[in-house]
């Protein structure tokens, strides 16, 4: 299965545009951080090896590389290209996070950015358990959340120039009460290449799972788990009053 979204595809490009090194490196530190305390006391040493699903273009993986030997898996081909071009020495597959299996165990594993994917509880439990499948015995799993107690309704701004090309995305995220237990995040893009305006529209349904079932699906996949919250990371970005809370599920394996 590769994935239908044209922000991951056709527009992965704008990555380049509206993101740089300096947005995920204090946010990639901080799950090093928790993964290097979690893992070195349940291993008995540091960790090397990590497993990062979902990992796009590979942002996150300039901070993860300096620490560990990665490999990555995503479903969309357009972002895979990006992170390859970034990152010759990581080994990348296209691959789904609820099904892969590659028959090697790591010490760590990390889904920092598109948990939300899964969109119903059993995709969520098929997510984890195949982190734990490929987690060595005293291994961790670092998941980034966003219970559906402190979720709400957002907009977002993000822009960028270079190269005679400008982008500007707006991200809606609605929770759509005609749809319990999922929320909506809808990209609309305008994209100026030498003052020349085409815009893109996307539309993404994703998942929105309260702290009771983030607790038994760790639980049913045998971790131990510890909580963490995660603030300011997109604030910058938040358009007027709003705010985005987002938890970091951190998972050891028994």
């Amino acid at each position: 299965m590769t994935s239908p979204w044209i922000a991951y595809n056709d527009l992965a490009w704008v990555e380049d545009w509206l993101a740089g090194p300096e947005d995920y490196e204090l946010e990639a530190a901080v799950y090093v951080k928790l993964i290097q305390q979690a893992a070195t006391s349940s291993l008995g040493r540091a960790p090397r090896t990590l497993l990062h699903l979902g990992c796009g273009a590979g942002g996150h993986d300039r901070e993860f590389k300096r620490h560990f030997t990665i490999t990555g898996v995503d479903l969309s081909p357009g972002m895979l290209n990006m992170a390859r071009a970034r990152h010759p020495e990581i080994e990348y597959l296209e691959d789904d996070m609820r099904s892969v299996r590659l028959e090697r165990l790591f010490d760590a594993v990390i889904i920092p950015d598109c948990i939300d994917y899964m969109t119903t509880p059993e995709e969520l439990r098929m997510a984890v358990r195949t982190a734990v499948e490929h987690l060595h015995p005293g291994g961790v799993l670092l998941v980034v959340g966003k219970p559906a107690e402190t979720f709400q309704d957002n907009n977002f701004a993000y822009r960028g120039e270079k190269d005679g090309v400008h982008v500007t995305l707006l991200e809606n995220n609605y929770v759509n009460p005609y749809r319990p237990g999922t929320y909506e995040a809808t990209f609309f893009y305008l994209i100026r290449r030498h003052g020349d305006l085409t815009t893109h529209t996307d539309h993404h349904v994703l998942g929105l799972f309260p702290q009771t079932t983030w607790d038994q699906v760790y639980q049913e996949a045998g971790l131990t788990m510890r909580q963490e919250v995660l603030d300011g990371i997109y604030d910058k970005f938040l358009l007027n009053d709003g705010v985005y809370p987002m938890t970091i599920y951190v998972g050891q394996k028994s």
